[in-house]
């Protein structure tokens, strides 16, 4: 028999329940650490181009939203840090642009995320017509 006993010297033991409530809560705080983490790394499918057309709406226009084409190129600030944008403005067949032209190849990494958004355009002082502001944004 050895000198450490069990009867003599009981080791510390932890019910079983608690061990398994202490292991499940530890599964959950890994789960919840992995997709925060998931979500605020920048991922290639992530769609660029929305969020940039709204901050670029918001810059061209003025306080009642309406577009003046003339300020698009204020609008370039909008874009993601690392990444290349290009503004176009339409409306009644006239087109503006801003920003470097953005490459054709449509299969690469390197193709540009773009959207449309409707908006108002200032084309004249006291005319102001719908248009599409499109934004694409590339590495």
């Amino acid at each position: 028999m050895s000198r450490w006993s069990d009867e003599e010297n009981p080791r510390a033991q932890v019910e079983p329940l608690a061990a398994l409530v202490a292991v499940f809560a530890v599964g959950v705080a890994l789960t919840a650490y992995t997709g925060v983490l998931n979500a605020a790394l920048p991922t290639p499918d992530r769609n660029l181009a929305e969020p940039t057309v709204e901050r670029a709406e918001r810059a061209v226009g003025d306080e009642s939203g309406v577009l003046a084409p003339d300020a698009l190129s204020s609008g370039l600030s909008a874009g993601p840090d690392g990444y290349r944008l290009n503004l176009t403005l339409q409306t009644g067949g006239r087109t503006w642009h801003a920003g470097p032209v953005p490459p054709k190849n449509s299969d690469s990494a390197d193709a540009p995320d773009s959207t449309r958004r409707t908006v108002s355009v200032r084309v004249a002082p006291g005319r102001i017509r719908p248009g599409q502001l499109r934004a694409e944004v590339w590495s």
